[in-house]
């Protein structure tokens, strides 16, 4: 464990002494955030390099770890030196200083931090954990997704997956994001069990993203009060769902027996044709759905590095909220180290670490990477001024992006045309699509167009930053017209972006709503309140702990084990087409997965599943079969019984290797095969 916590050191580390280079007047805290979305990232990229030519062992893990640490030889330049240290000194001398409304305003967002990391670390803890009779999530949400990413780590550490094919799926290139359960492989070889690797991951990855999200509502707004309202709108993001509390007070005890005992989810409904279907971030995103946790940070630092780079290569206002420091197509420092003057860097740099970042999203998450360039096309037309430094960043995000790109397009059997389809209203159902959007995300959805139409001076967004807003927007319309994805709620992967992008603007306009000397001033807290009540029950929901759900129970951890130590590294076990199959916990590999994993991959899974079916009933050819596809061991369980009509009589013929409760392991002797 404690390799593993020094491998993320080093990721971090690296990362925030890389700032330096393009962003040497970042605040401490946003430097930090910077430093581990970015580390984390290149520790990936860096990690598979190596593993693709030595493996994934401790040399390869190791290699990554120095490759992250050579920032530090920026240390050697003076010039370094002092951007480093003269920011650290500030840290020391501050301390020394007199109580101050500055300083009493950093206590108070200290104790922000550690309330938020507190709430992380309760949620991320319910996301897996292990009991004596079994595994076990908090999250409904999660059922599905969990047992996938455990299957996908444990086929990097123990199924020798590398290059990945799809482990639910073989004998297919895996044509999906995998770089977040890659980096979570390199801390389980590195010595943390995968539940303790998966909330390491989470925690850092969820921090930065707070902290990013703070930096660029600061960059955006310049109000602290803006900075603090924005993170609270994503961790607890919901809709007016909220309002179905009332119908549940009438049939409860009481208000507290009811908040002790919610009886569903208040973001999301799962369903057919449900009103609510936005869901919580938390809750039905980062914690499910792993990899847009890992891409939406990495989203956030690139947009940054956009507005510092636009704001510098045009004139400033001659007065207004976006004035700054700016001298030609350099960006000064906002704050002067103790060694010298204010830092200057060439715009470029920046654009080059966004394109870089850029570069990695593919792999990592491929909605971000999409929406982003997307963006970055259309802001890269409307703020010409900057194209120069355009042209950097596209060259090293299309340099890098390209060779994954090519992996993911040829995946082999991925229907391409299952990705894309007319759909409008998003998921909407036989809903009227307006007041499915009024009740998924009208306060958040009313303020924002208040915010972008509002023309008094005292609330009035700058030009600028309406212009910069206006590409985002797109995020919004086109998934609500075309489906991108086999399962058109999965379009929630680019509008969440959307999402992201607007809550700067929402954020800044209650927080100026709130500073006006009004009597209306008060509203703002109750607007504020409505967008995040419902996420805010569902967040409790899974805090309390009323959602317990088993994922796997011991007999199939029991069996677990021994497919491990029975089955070599790429032996090919057959098991029901279930969720959540014993066989994931082993990283070997899968004829079918759950085909609501295949399907979301645009994979056909029909032959395959008719074929599982002929091998358990023990008909004519269901030797035959075995031999086809070259299954090693046959798994027989539960689920198998339950749904598949297992031939005892047939599998007989062949050896029973192990036993556990309900399950049972035979080897598949092919020289045998009748």
């Amino acid at each position: 464990m404690l390799a593993a916590c020094l491998l993320l050191a080093s990721a971090v580390i690296g990362g925030t002494i890389l700032s330096y280079v393009f962003d040497p007047g970042a605040p401490r805290a946003a430097r930090l955030c910077m430093g581990a979305c970015m580390g984390m990232a290149l520790l990936a990229a860096v990690g598979f390099l190596f593993a693709l030519g030595m493996g994934l062992n401790a040399a390869s893990i190791a290699l990554s770890a120095v490759i992250l640490l050579l920032p530090l030889l920026l240390l050697i330049s003076s010039k370094y030196r002092a951007r480093v240290f003269g920011q650290f000194w500030l840290v020391r001398t501050t301390s020394k200083e007199r109580p101050s409304p500055e300083r009493s305003g950093k206590v108070g967002y200290c104790l922000f931090y550690i309330a938020i990391a507190v709430l992380l670390g309760l949620v991320f803890g319910r996301a897996v954990y292990q009991q004596p009779d079994g595994i076990y999530t908090g999250f409904s949400n999660n059922l599905g997704d969990l047992p996938l990413h455990m299957q996908v780590v444990n086929s990097f550490v123990h199924g020798q997956n590398i290059p990945p094919e799809d482990p639910t799926y073989t004998g297919v290139r895996f044509a999906y994001p995998f770089m977040v359960d890659f980096l979570a492989a390199m801390l389980v070889r590195a010595g943390a069990g995968v539940i303790s690797a998966m909330w390491l991951q989470n925690m850092l990855l969820s921090l930065a993203l707070v902290g990013l999200l703070h930096y660029w509502t600061l960059l955006l707004t310049r109000n602290r009060t803006a900075g603090l309202i924005a993170p609270l709108l994503v961790l607890f993001s919901g809709g007016l769902g909220w309002w179905l509390l009332f119908s549940d007070y009438g049939a409860s005890d009481g208000i507290f027996s009811l908040l002790g005992n919610l009886p569903h989810d208040y973001t999301i409904i799962a369903e057919p044709n449900s009103l609510l279907r936005w869901g919580n971030s938390l809750t039905t995103l980062f914690v499910p759905q792993r990899s847009i946790l890992f891409g939406i940070p990495l989203a956030i630092f690139i947009v940054c590095q956009w507005w510092t780079t636009i704001s510098s290569s045009e004139p400033p206002p001659a007065t207004g909220a976006d004035a700054g420091a700016r001298d030609g197509r350099h960006v000064k420092v906002t704050a002067t180290f103790r060694a010298g003057p204010p830092v200057v860097v060439p715009a470029w740099n920046r654009m080059l670490a966004a394109g870089i970042c850029a570069g990695l999203l593919p792999l990592i998450h491929a909605h971000t990477f999409l929406a982003v360039m997307a963006v970055a096309a259309c802001l890269a037309i409307l703020f010409r001024s900057a194209w120069r430094d355009w042209l950097v960043f596209f060259a090293a995000a299309i340099a890098l992006s390209l060779p994954e790109l090519l992996w993911l397009a040829h995946a082999g059997a991925v229907n391409a045309h299952s990705f894309l389809g007319w759909q409008p209203g998003w998921d909407h159902g036989t809903h009227n699509v307006l007041w499915f959007w009024f009740v998924n995300a009208g306060p958040f959805l009313l303020t924002l167009t208040v915010a972008l139409l509002w023309q008094r001076p005292d609330l009035r967004l700058p030009p600028r930053l309406v212009k910069f807003y206006v590409p985002f927007a797109f995020c919004f319309l086109g998934p609500n017209l075309i489906k991108l994805a086999p399962w058109v709620w999965d379009n929630i992967k680019v509008l969440f972006l959307w999402y992201i992008a607007s809550t700067p603007l929402v954020a800044g306009f209650l927080a100026r709503w709130w500073e006006q000397r009004s009597r209306r001033r008060w509203l703002a807290p109750v607007v504020f309140a409505s967008m995040v009540l419902a996420g805010s029950l569902d967040v409790w929901r899974v805090i309390i702990g009323t959602t317990e759900l088993r994922e796997f129970d011991a007999p199939g951890i029991t069996i677990a084990k021994a497919i491990s130590e029975q089955a070599a590294p790429r032996a090919l076990v057959l098991h029901a087409p279930t969720y959540n199959s014993p066989v994931f916990l082993t990283g070997r590999r899968s004829l079918l997965g759950y085909p609501g994993w295949i399907w979301s991959r645009g994979l056909d899974y029909a032959q395959r599943n008719l074929d599982i079916e002929r091998i358990y009933s023990g008909g004519p050819e269901s030797g035959a079969l075995l031999h086809q596809y070259g299954i090693n061991f046959v798994l027989v369980g539960p689920d198998e019984i339950a749904t598949l009509g297992v031939n005892e009589g047939f599998l007989s013929q062949y050896r029973e290797v192990a036993r556990a409760g309900p399950y049972r392991l035979y080897k598949i002797d092919h020289e045998s095969v009748k």
